[in-house]
């Protein structure tokens, strides 16, 4: 079905200048197009998840973009490329928290 659709819009911009019909023009503006139409519909959604502890997940469908720790002396890191892991010092272990902001490309 998708060859059959792709050889009806070879024809259509073929039949619009019989004179020529070059197939790599053809597929340029065919890819753009589609890119256009498609990356008009694609957003990015984005929610924050906190967490007590060391680490967080977000939640499934959703990619860490990057975190934060609730304590100066912590540095952050992704793990598995879904988790935020803080990293602290044994001088700032009480008190930690870590918030992971998770994005996903929905259509």
């Amino acid at each position: 079905m998708r060859v059959a659709v792709l050889l009806a819009v070879i024809v259509m911009f073929c039949a619009a200048d019989a004179q020529k019909c070059a197939l790599d023009g053809l597929m340029s503006s065919l890819t753009e197009s589609v890119a256009s139409a498609v990356l008009g519909k694609v957003t990015l959604s984005c929610i924050d998840v906190p967490g007590s502890g060391f680490e967080v997940e977000c939640p499934k469908g959703y990619k860490p973009t990057g975190c934060s720790c609730t304590n100066a002396g912590c540095y952050w890191d992704i793990s598995n490329d879904k988790t935020c892991i803080c990293q602290c010092s044994s001088v700032t272990m009480n008190r930690i928290g870590v918030i992971a902001h998770c994005c996903k490309i929905a259509m």
